[in-house]
C-alpha cells in the first residue's frame, strides 16, 4: 500500500521541519512538501497532490487556516485537511469544519494522536481530538427530532461509512440513504457530514473512541 501524502502549513520553520521527520519516521508516511503559508501551499497543491494536509489555524499572510482550509477543498475536493491548532476556542474548531476540515488536534496531544487523525482522515473518517470534543459535549442536551432510523444514519456517518455502505447495513436503496442524509443534515441545522459526525459526538450517539 502506497503512503499516506501529506502536506504541511506552518509558519514556524522549526516545527514544519520537526513534525516532517518525525512523520517520516514511519513507514506508511510521506511528507511532500511543507508551506509557511496558506497561500504558499495553495500555490503547490497542485505540484504536491497529497492527501492530507495538516495546517495550523493561525498562520500569517492574507487568508488564515480557515479560509485555506476552504480553498484547499475548492481546489483539490479529495485532499483531507487536518488542523493543528493550540486553541481550544470551539467557534474557531467549527469554522475549521464549516469550512470542510476532516480533523482537528490540539498542539499539546499526545504525537499519537496526530498519526491516528492522518491515518483516520486518510481513510474517510473523522477525528476530532478527545479533548476538544469532551469540551463540545459539555452542555450539549438531548435533542429527539431525529427519528430512529436517522439516528442510525448519524451513527453510521459518525463511524465513516459511506452512503452506500449504509445503504447494505440497512438493507435500503442509496437514495433513501440520500434522503435520511438531507433530512437530518437539515434538522441538525448543519452544513456537511462532518459536521454531523460533531453532533454526533455531542449527543452521546458516537463516542469519541470510536472515530480512530
Amino acid at each position: 500500500m502506497d503512503p499516506v501524502s501529506v502536506a504541511l502549513v506552518d509558519d514556524h520553520r522549526v516545527v514544519g521541519i520537526s513534525l516532517k521527520a518525525y512523520l517520516e519516521s514511519f513507514p506508511d508516511i510521506l511528507v511532500v512538501g511543507v508551506a509557511s503559508s496558506g497561500e504558499e501551499l495553495l500555490a503547490r497543491l497542485d505540484q504536491w497532490h497529497p492527501a492530507v494536509v495538516l495546517q495550523d489555524l493561525l498562520l500569517p499572510g492574507g487568508i488564515d487556516g480557515v479560509e485555506t482550509t476552504r480553498r484547499i477543498l475548492r481546489q483539490s475536493p479529495s485532499t483531507r485537511v487536518i488542523v493543528l491548532t493550540a486553541s481550544m476556542d470551539e467557534a474557531r474548531m467549527v469554522g475549521a469544519l464549516r469550512a470542510g476540515a476532516a480533523g482537528y488536534v490540539r498542539k499539546d496531544a499526545q504525537p499519537e494522536a496526530l498519526l491516528d487523525a492522518i491515518r483516520a482522515v486518510a481513510r474517510g473518517k473523522t477525528y476530532i481530538d478527545p479533548s476538544v470534543a469532551r469540551r463540545v459535549i459539555v452542555g450539549a442536551g438531548p435533542r429527539d427530532d431525529l427519528t430512529g432510523r436517522e439516528v442510525e444514519v448519524l451513527r453510521a456517518i459518525g463511524l465513516g461509512q459511506t452512503n452506500k455502505q449504509i445503504a447494505e447495513q440497512l438493507g435500503v436503496t442509496e437514495e433513501t440513504v440520500k434522503t435520511h442524509v438531507a433530512s437530518l443534515l437539515a434538522k441538525l441545522e448543519v452544513d456537511n457530514r462532518t459536521q454531523a459526525v460533531v453532533e454526533a459526538i455531542r449527543r452521546g450517539i458516537v463516542g469519541v473512541e470510536e472515530l480512530e
